[in-house]
């Protein structure tokens, strides 16, 4: 079996003004951002970048050369490959270790600090650890050669297809295609589209699952019944948390439509990929498909997180509101009680010891009387009423 190369990817929003600021960063180790110049530097020179160039194919694009053998190419709508040579020969765990590490440790930190400003990723997406695919391109490879591959990573097949150009054998984290009749560059262009429809794929998948944990964590207080006052003004804070988080990614979706169409566009007049079309030949039209149903869902998500909100609002002024009404009642009666003394009283009112430690007793039974009502009030319990949703399924 001779391994040709392997790669990996990622894909996130991104615009030919960003790749444009990542040329400069990538060429001159500097943005026209407020970052801090000493670390830009530090990055760009942790690349270790032999030469770079700017090139067009459909996207534009810059494709990178490293000093150990390691290429990546970035595309101005954000898709990110990258390649390793094979500096161990055909040694692949070592190779997919350098390329793993070269990726997470080096690229990675490096375009996250030249986009940190701006719109925040939302915290439940951040620390998402992504498992790449790696993408294996071999000639002459025969069964049993695949087949060691994937019992040495401990991987299952997942399907194979065989035809006269080449052979595609997936797993969960693997890739392997064993070139026939067709060119490593047409393989190379496959694997370009194949990371772009996987990371689609996996960030939509993120954005349902935030959509259940959401809907869950909201529906688990609700169906209670009933809140202590102490709890509402904390819950209402998450709320607001979520309804922040939903509006980022319902940004993040509504763009999303337009990458996916492009890329469509210029996949199918792209004679490279013509050999793969019965591989990826709906795939475009599933994943727009799949879009439109999660905006749909997010839709309701945020309606169903703004009425959460108004809810924990209004419950929020009972509190208050009942606090302040058993404060007036208190304040109404000590004034009460004050001016029927002064009126039943014969002479001017003198000051004496006596008289100031009585007003200081009274400002503490004044003071604690509040706090006592505002801890009852803390600790009454609230009836929660609100509109039923059925749960997504």
């Amino acid at each position: 079996m001779d391994i040709q190369g392997t790669y990996i990817g990622g894909w996130f929003q991104r615009t030919v003004l960003h790749l444009s600021e990542i040329h400069y960063f990538l060429n001159e180790g500097k943005s026209t951002l407020s970052l801090d110049h000493k670390k830009l530097v530090k990055l760009q020179k942790s690349l270790d970048i032999e030469s770079l160039k700017l090139s067009l194919d459909g996207f534009e694009y810059i494709e990178v050369i490293t000093k150990n053998q390691i290429s990546f190419k970035i595309f101005e709508d954000g898709l990110i490959v990258l390649k390793n040579t094979f500096s161990h020969g055909d040694n692949l765990p070592n190779d997919i270790k350098d390329l793993t590490n070269y990726y997470e440790n080096k690229l990675s930190p490096a375009i996250s600090y030249l986009f940190s400003l701006g719109a925040p990723m939302p915290k439940e997406l951040a620390n998402i650890k992504t498992v790449y695919p790696y993408f294996v391109v071999v000639m002459n490879a025969t069964h049993n050669d695949i087949e060691r591959v994937f019992t040495d990573f401990n991987q299952s097949k997942d399907f194979e297809i065989n035809n006269d150009g080449f052979d595609i054998v997936r797993g969960d984290k693997f890739y392997i295609i064993n070139l026939k009749q067709i060119a490593h560059e047409d393989a190379a262009r496959f694997i370009e589209e194949q990371i772009f429809l996987r990371e689609f794929k996996g960030q939509l998948h993120r954005y349902l699952n935030l959509h259940r944990i959401i809907w869950e964590r909201i529906a688990d207080v609700k169906e209670r019944g009933k809140i202590n006052g102490a709890e509402i003004a904390s819950f209402r804070d998450k709320v607001e948390g979520y309804a922040k988080t939903i509006n980022l990614i319902e940004a993040r979706m509504n763009q999303m439509g337009t990458y996916l169409h492009t890329r469509e566009r210029i996949a199918r007049t792209d004679k490279r990929l013509v050999p793969f079309n019965n591989v990826i030949a709906y795939g475009y039209e599933t994943l727009g498909d799949t879009l439109s149903y999660l905006q749909q869902i997010w839709v309701m998500t945020k309606n169903y997180v703004n009425s959460a909100l108004q809810l924990f609002t209004d419950l929020q002024s009972q509190v208050t509101q009942s606090s302040v009404e058993n404060l007036t009642v208190v304040t109404t009666i000590g004034v009460g009680a004050t001016l029927i003394g002064l009126f039943t009283t014969t002479s001017v009112p003198e000051l004496t010891v006596f008289g100031l430690m009585y007003v200081i007793i009274l400002g503490l039974i004044g003071f604690s009387a509040n706090h006592l009502i505002n801890w009852i009030s803390t600790r009454r319990s609230y009836k929660i009423s609100d509109i039923e949703y059925d749960k997504e399924i």
